[in-house]
């Protein structure tokens, strides 16, 4: 078991408003202001920005940016992942979050994912991973909820880069390399040639996958959950002997919750609410908070201990307190009061790195996710992280369909049987993501988040201390360097933290190890002059290929 740990532990380090605002208020003049857009491929945010210059909002926009990501992201999300979206509705002046992670198949039997099965561990990657995909009903509720534009005009921008291809990637070849031996054959015939992986510069074409689109396109949501389409992958599954069936399809629905917030130092901090494990970012934040007396330069060794010490102590609680919050809810009117923090706060030795210490279970997370955002000019935005789980997920396509299906039960905690966080039929996917939108005197200022599994909200909160305490721009945020805890008890640190740094927190006790990234964010900010909103700045980060654009 600790050499298997200690395996991932190395991948992990090898891939990886009723007001307007008083901050900010003279900006630079001829920002774009219809609308902004900032996602993982630059094909996917320019579908964003034609939705949105064919007078759609930003919620349409999200919706056509989701379903171009499934074409041009294969390997991160699409119609068979799942997800966890914030969004904020400028004519009501409401932040709500809707839940596309779907629930455990009701004939799940999670015995077969632990010891004594034999196969348990391939269980937990395979075919009986697969969880009911909610991402298409997702983007059918956004919709109807929120869009100006018919459903019907949402796809072409996907459909077109489906049929027509686009040129793959060095990071999407060498992806798609490292996963091919693992493809079914009619996949490989999709992302290879003569038997070969497509390489950088080759095309790839989906036309399963358009068509499919195509028929979303034309007949809804019901295509997926209900109809031809549903049937298939209910043959498929049933073949595979999965646990994913036809009943879990027709009885999937996106669910919209309340959200969570802290106030950090003057500006409302939005998040995911649980079934969502968003809540350790606010915990982080809360914690930080409370060092408000110390002068912490950004970065500095003393900065980077305390957060550490922070980021382990709200990792303890998700690994403790996550749960479905109809079930096992996370006290979370304790863990974000103010003397649970300041309690928090006073253990941490400044002089000498803990030991971490895990309660009595724990889970991965899957690190191969996707994060997009998108505004409007009528201050309308959307934050959303969606993901297959693994790399291709299952590793499952029903043939004809050109949809990848998720391995979303690899993240349930299998030990012991009938914790909160184990695969228990019909109950709630718990998600690890955490999108956020941040407000300033009731006005939107930011909106972000990142993929990346458990670093998720560990990564966040780093992006809004460096907006908040060290005044960046939104760009300057992302791009600066980044820390995080991994299991069992390591400090991974981003390439860009100086080497004397490194060393002092070594001297301080920390298992510090290099990585080359974490993370892969987006963010757009909102600006405002005189009162008035001045336009759109966004980011896409460098560690990844995205893009971030308006007009």
């Amino acid at each position: 078991m600790q050499r298997c740990l200690f395996f991932l532990v190395l991948l992990f380090l090898f891939f990886s408003c009723n007001s307007t605002p008083k901050i900010d208020e003279q900006q630079p003049v001829n920002l774009p202001k219809e609308g902004f857009v900032s996602s993982a491929h630059p094909l996917a945010t320019q579908a964003g920005l034609e939705i949105l210059q064919k007078g759609g909002n930003a919620f349409d926009a999200a919706v056509a940016v989701a379903a171009a990501l499934n074409v041009v992201e294969p390997m991160m999300s699409g119609m068979g992942g799942y997800g966890t979206i914030l969004v904020y509705d400028a004519s009501s002046k409401k932040v709500r979050f809707l839940d596309s992670s779907g629930k455990i198949p009701f004939n799940m039997n999670s015995d077969l994912m632990r010891p004594p099965t034999p196969e348990y561990e391939e269980n937990r990657r395979g075919a009986k991973s697969v969880s009911t995909p909610g991402n298409v009903n997702a983007w059918d509720a956004m919709s109807k909820e929120y869009g100006q534009l018919s459903w019907q005009e949402l796809f072409d921008p996907a459909i077109q880069l489906a049929e027509e291809g686009f040129t793959v990637s060095e990071r999407l070849a060498n992806m798609i390399g490292y996963a091919f031996e693992d493809f079914p054959e009619h996949a490989q015939d999709i992302f290879g040639k003569n038997g070969k992986p497509l390489k950088k510069g080759e095309q790839l074409v989906q036309g399963d996958l358009a068509h499919s689109l195509e028929q979303l396109k034309e007949k809804g949501r019901a295509y997926f959950y209900e109809g031809e389409l549903a049937q298939v992958i209910a043959v498929t599954m049933q073949e595979k002997e999965s646990f994913l069936a036809l009943e879990d399809l027709q009885k999937d629905k996106a669910e919209w919750w309340e959200p969570i917030q802290v106030n950090y130092k003057g500006y409302d901090v939005f998040t995911a609410s649980p079934p969502a494990n968003s809540f350790p970012a606010l915990i982080r934040l809360g914690m930080m908070q409370k060092l408000g007396d110390k002068d912490l330069a950004h970065n500095s060794t003393e900065y980077l201990h305390y957060y550490a010490e922070v980021t382990k102590h709200a990792f303890w609680c998700r690994l403790r307190y996550a749960g479905d919050p109809e079930i096992a809810p996370p006290p979370l009117e304790k863990l974000l009061s103010d003397n649970y923090l300041a309690e928090q706060v006073a253990g941490i030795d400044p002089q000498q790195a803990s030991v971490f210490s895990p309660p009595a279970y724990s889970a991965p997370e899957g690190r191969n996710t996707t994060h997009f955002v998108v505004a409007d000019k009528e201050g309308n935005i959307v934050s959303a992280t969606q993901t297959l789980g693994n790399l291709f997920g299952s590793k499952i396509m029903p043939e004809g369909t050109g949809i990848w299906f998720n391995n979303s039960l690899a993240y349930c905690t299998y030990e012991p049987k009938g914790n909160p966080m184990d695969a228990i039929p019909g109950q709630r996917k718990l998600s690890g993501d955490c999108p956020v939108i941040i407000f300033k005197d009731q006005a939107p200022v930011y909106a972000l988040g990142t993929p990346g599994g458990h670093t998720i909200p560990q990564t966040v909160p780093q992006m809004i201390m460096n907006l908040i305490d060290f005044n960046m721009s939104i760009d300057e945020a992302i791009q600066a360097a980044r820390i995080s805890f991994v299991e069992p008890n390591i400090i991974a640190l981003e390439n860009d933290i100086p080497e004397d740094t490194f060393k002092e927190l070594k001297t301080l006790g920390h298992e510090v190890q290099r990585t080359r990234a974490l993370g892969n964010a987006h963010g757009i900010s909102l600006k405002y002059e005189n009162g008035q909103f001045a336009g759109f700045e966004g980011a896409a980060d460098s560690r990844g290929e995205g893009s971030a654009e308006g007009y």
